[in-house]
């Protein structure tokens, strides 16, 4: 009985998102491109309620309010600051690649800071509108040295330009990843991407309080429910050592959800 209400309880959770919720902004990307998209991200980054009707704006800042949506936010700026220090150690200058950067809004405002051509970045993403919504950013920005490209995250080839990456970003996909196996592969595998003395940034979600209502209630890129997995940061930090990483370190965001890790080759 009591799981027969508990299913119930979820459906009608679905019910209610996936019809008043669409009032909301965020809550018509997310149906639109999936709740873990790039382009969801960059609704959330942005953090402006928009929504029809009034209503639809309240509904969008309690949805923008959510707890994982902060820490989403908190992660990006404990990124930038840690790339900003990766950047300041080679003196200004440095390339970037994020293999699942969707838009990279980020990564432009990164850009941003420094003088054209100090810094080079490289997003790529498997979702085409995510891309294409960065190249219109970019180009409204007037900002050069950062391109946009189709590529699987976990089958990533070295740039097409032959130079290896001073950085690579990994940010909000290992959580998405339900195999350990897999995660472990990419690490070792992104090594290999690496300039000699290069990093590799990634994030780990260590624990999330509506994981339940995520993989219950939100539809992710490929139209079924989002399931994400929480790991130990020790048990990442384990996998960059054990592909050849060293100086392995890592912080934890404002929020405490995640920890960014750099490991260094």
């Amino acid at each position: 009985m009591r799981k027969r209400l508990k299913s119930a309880r979820w459906a009608a959770m679905r019910l209610l998102l996936g019809s008043a919720g669409r009032l909301s902004e965020g809550i018509r990307i997310g149906y639109r491109h999936g709740f873990d998209s790039g382009s969801m991200l960059d609704y959330v980054y942005v953090n402006k309620a928009r929504g029809s009707l009034g209503i639809g704006r309240v509904i969008d800042r309690c949805y923008l309010n959510a707890i994982g949506w902060r820490a989403i936010r908190a992660r990006r700026e404990l990124l930038k600051d840690v790339l900003r220090k990766e950047i300041a150690d080679r003196g200004g200058r440095a390339t970037v690649l994020d293999i699942a950067s969707g838009p990279g809004r980020y990564l432009q405002d990164l850009v941003e800071e420094y003088p054209s051509g100090a810094v080079r970045v490289e997003c790529r993403d498997l979702d085409p509108a995510g891309l294409a919504e960065g190249e219109r950013q970019a180009r409204e920005r007037g900002l050069t040295g950062i391109t946009f490209t189709r590529g699987d995250a976990l089958d990533p080839a070295p740039p097409a330009d032959g130079t290896a990456p001073d950085v690579i970003v990994v940010s909000g996909l290992y959580e998405l990843l339900l195999d350990d196996a897999v995660i472990a592969a990419s690490v070792e595998r992104l090594r290999g991407l690496l300039a000699p003395g290069g990093v590799l940034v990634f994030t780990t979600q260590t624990r999330h309080p509506q994981l339940e209502f995520i993989a219950r209630v939100l539809p992710n890129r490929d139209g079924v429910l989002w399931v994400m997995k929480c790991r130990p940061v020790e048990l990442t930090e384990r996998w960059a050592r054990d592909a050849g990483f060293s100086g392995v370190a890592s912080r934890r965001e404002t929020v405490g959800l995640f920890t960014v890790t750099t490991a260094r080759r």
